[in-house]
């Protein structure tokens, strides 16, 4: 397995990922499938703002699963926080790839200078919440019945990292 940034080859895959997420799971509380433009779309966005993309793949150079971070909230306040998100095939979960992913997206971030990583994880997902705390993240505390999907109510458990120790600068 290798970790690289996406390229828009990897749109198709990408989609199919989510979309199985989307009908499958409740890691996205999206109930709309998606289609490979708004894929390409996405990626590209995230990559307009300096936000990285990350891919892991076989020897094929097959798409085995896909993470990225964004904004935590669009206030100037909030600058230095992000939000990342991490999804794996169906036939590749409990392999190590959501944690390399993980690890990439950590290099990035500090790379980037941001203080301060954030996972908003359904509460049910034991085992993403087990990865997070395995990589470093802390718990910080759920919130109760703010989502729905599959016709019943899901609480969210909300996780972070500090990135460094940095205290903030005016203006920075």
């Amino acid at each position: 397995m290798n970790i690289r940034d996406a390229v828009e080859a990897d749109a198709q895959r990408i989609m199919e990922i989510y979309n199985d997420a989307v009908l499958n799971t409740t890691a996205i509380w999206n109930e709309v499938t998606v289609d490979v433009e708004n894929r390409r779309h996405w990626m590209r966005e995230r990559q307009r703002l300096g936000y990285p993309v990350l891919v892991a793949v076989d020897s094929s150079d097959r798409v085995l699963g896909y993470a990225s971070f964004g904004d935590f909230r669009a206030f100037d306040g909030y600058r230095h926080t992000i939000e990342h998100s991490v999804y794996v095939h169906q036939s590749a979960r409990r392999s190590g790839i959501a944690c390399a992913l993980l690890a990439g997206l950590v290099a990035r971030a500090r790379a980037l200078g941001k203080h301060v990583m954030v996972g908003a994880i359904e509460a049910g997902n034991e085992a993403s919440i087990a990865l997070h705390l395995k990589v470093g993240f802390e718990h910080c505390g759920n919130m109760k019945e703010v989502g729905t999907k599959f016709g019943r109510w899901l609480d969210l458990a909300l996780l972070q990292l500090k990135l460094d120790d940095r205290a903030p600068a005016a203006g920075r």
